[in-house]
């Protein structure tokens, strides 16, 4: 398992969110799908700047069964929804814990954060120009994993969810078709976060 290619890709990209300080304290968890069937999730309490290859555990992505025993995220379920949620567009998660992620889902008071006239819009894919609206759904928190799940399917049937969406005072969960455009979407959603959280602070002034 260790040599499989995007294996190695989730590796890496955990290492560099954890350089970016966007996973504190063991926060956060990452996966990839391998096969209609299984995915790999991060074991729960690793620190995601130092994770390596064997801290992957193998998940059922029907059942949420794990093979080995060990303790998966306890945001599991989420994954492994969003992997049957969207077979074509997840190959990769990422939940992260950012600062800008965290408070701007806390201030912004409605149920998506929309984001508009930004170049680095077109960092998520299928975007083509600024003029485009950005809609990040926005989920309020909750320790029920299986009912926040349920919330996240009954909003995808009538709005399909795209690159991700923000748990309130939580964080982002970000995905793509591999490790590297998982990686692109979170890093524009980041980069688009931070200059609408500095947006908002300058305006209220």
């Amino acid at each position: 398992m260790s040599n499989n290619p995007q294996l190695s890709e989730l590796v890496a990209a955990c290492r560099w969110i954890g350089q970016k300080g966007w996973c504190p304290a063991t926060g956060g968890n990452m996966s990839v799908r391998l096969d209609e069937q299984w995915c790999l999730i991060s074991e729960s309490g690793k620190d995601k700047g130092n994770v390596q290859a064997q801290d992957f555990l193998q998940v059922d992505i029907a059942s949420n069964h794990i093979p080995s025993g060990r303790t998966p995220s306890a945001e599991t379920g989420l994954h492994t929804l969003l992997y049957r949620l969207l077979p074509q567009q997840a190959g990769a998660v990422l939940h992260t814990h950012s600062v800008n992620a965290t408070v701007l889902s806390r201030v912004e008071k409605r149920a998506a954060l929309v984001l508009e006239g930004y170049e680095m819009q077109k960092s998520l894919s299928g975007q083509r120009t600024h003029l485009d609206r950005v809609t990040i759904p926005i989920f309020d928190n909750d320790q029920d994993i299986p009912a926040l799940a349920a919330r996240v399917a009954a909003l995808h049937e009538t709005a399909p969810l795209r690159y991700g969406f923000l748990v309130r005072g939580h964080g982002l969960y970000c995905w793509g078709r591999d490790v590297g455009e998982a990686r692109r979407h979170l890093e524009g959603l980041e980069f688009l976060f931070q200059c609408e959280l500095q947006r908002r602070l300058l305006e209220a002034k």
